[in-house]
């Protein structure tokens, strides 16, 4: 069933912040086809480098302080009645969301699939931490999903865009560094200065091939040695999930809880697997810290670091996974791996992540229950996790087809599941 979207020439949409690259101004022509009006406010010269229409954009030179009495001013006098962004942690955002809920305005949030690698997160109102799932327990979900036969496709075990996403976000920067001066009011939402990020961007792409190497020796060590071992999933400390929804300011605090942890209740012939995020640049000198940490604590010849590399090759085998509130735990769950986190995450359901105390948690880990976990995935795929990606071709194109009429519809995802309507995110075969 197609339901009808009617009443577009009377929607007008504002863009923030969007993923680095064109994602964004494709889904603006797309509604903009609809009959919707469209507009965008970039605060940068790489917002301003990738929204491709130029009678659309409206630049903010102002400070931040300014930025509410701008934006009231915005939706008032352009009659918003959506706004559109990405990832709603960063105070341009969280600002937005707070005026745009004051002012019965609908906020579209973008995010990274929670069912990475081959989707994306599509929400209102708030991702991750501050998403509708927080307050969703698996028992209402199951009801929801009593009318629907939908099957669930098997996660694929590849990231599929990751060149595409590190080059865009090096030449986002790239244009925030060198085309900035008509910006001068701009300030990062990262702790980092612009002209450090873009450095680091540049050094990981110029060393791609070293580190393919370097995580090809690391990952085999483990892959072939003998012996059991527990993985841990490392993010990226500046990332909102870590900032804005666990307790850890950075990944060294995780890891010296994890690593004295281990220490502690593990068995002794076990080992612990580290295995860095995808896209770490290194502003922390994490491998450094884990060799100290685990000479500390004397277990130096039972740790191995990975740098980064795909998870499925590491993860089929492990005896378990810890993490701060990675979107990989997801994958540790769909494999029945017992699971261990230290934040706040959308999937943290007593059913299936467990709550032991860590030394506890390696010593004797609680497996999760599949079953509670197939539902809770099954609802995701049935609501807000659309097929697709921000960064190739092919990923912004299958997104699309999506994507936008998901916008336009009067419900969202989870509503029109709760409500018992049909599946607004019908399930794609994947093809490699």
């Amino acid at each position: 069933m197609t339901q009808a979207l009617s009443g577009n020439k009377d929607r007008v949409f504002l863009f923030l912040q969007g993923p680095h690259g064109p994602f964004f101004s494709a889904l603006g022509r797309m509604l903009r086809a609809s009959g919707a009006q469209i507009w965008r406010v970039g605060f940068n010269a790489g917002d301003q480098a990738f929204w491709f229409d130029r009678t659309s954009y409206i630049p903010y030179r102002d400070t931040l302080d300014l930025w509410p009495d701008t934006l009231i001013d915005l939706i008032v006098g352009k009659g918003v009645t959506d706004i559109v962004l990405y990832g709603d942690t960063r105070p341009i955002h969280a600002r937005a969301v707070e005026i745009a809920r004051s002012r019965g305005v609908t906020v579209h949030v973008f995010e990274e699939g929670y069912l990475r690698p081959w989707w994306v997160t599509y929400e209102r109102g708030g991702s991750n931490g501050n998403s509708r799932l927080m307050s969703l327990d698996v028992e209402q979900m199951q009801q929801a999903l009593v009318q629907s036969d939908t099957q669930t496709p098997p996660p694929p075990s590849h990231w599929g865009d990751m060149r595409q996403h590190i080059f865009y976000g090096a030449l986002y920067h790239w244009f925030v560094l060198f085309s900035n001066g008509r910006y001068r009011n701009f300030k990062p939402h990262r702790e980092l200065s612009v002209s450090r990020e873009f450095r680091l961007y540049f050094k990981r792409l110029a060393l791609m091939p070293f580190h393919r190497l370097q995580r090809g020796w690391a990952t085999a060590r483990v892959r072939f040695g003998a012996f059991p071992y527990h993985l841990v999933l490392l993010q990226l400390g500046h990332d909102s999930s870590v900032q804005s929804h666990s307790d850890y300011a950075c990944m060294s605090e995780f890891l010296e809880q994890v690593i004295a942890g281990f220490a502690k209740g593990a068995p002794t012939h076990h080992r612990l697997v580290i295995k860095e995020h995808p896209l770490e640049n290194h502003r922390e000198p994490l491998r450094r810290r884990v060799r100290d940490m685990s000479r500390d604590h004397g277990i130096a010849d039972r740790v191995h670091y990975v740098p980064g590399g795909k998870l499925a090759k590491l993860l089929n085998d492990a005896n378990s996974a810890v993490t701060v509130n990675s979107t990989a735990g997801q994958q540790v769950l769909w494999r029945g791996i017992p699971l261990r986190i230290f934040g706040r995450s959308v999937y943290d359901k007593p059913e299936f992540v467990s709550q032991q105390p860590i030394d506890a948690f390696f010593a004797n880990p609680n497996t999760p229950n599949r079953n509670a976990y197939r539902c809770y995935r099954r609802f995701l795929l049935e609501t807000s996790q659309v097929p697709g990606g921000f960064y190739s071709r092919r990923g912004r194109r299958q997104l699309l087809r999506r994507a936008t009429d998901m916008i336009l519809r009067a419900n969202d995802p989870y509503q029109a599941v709760l409500k018992g309507n049909e599946a607004l995110t019908p399930q794609l075969k994947i093809v490699e």
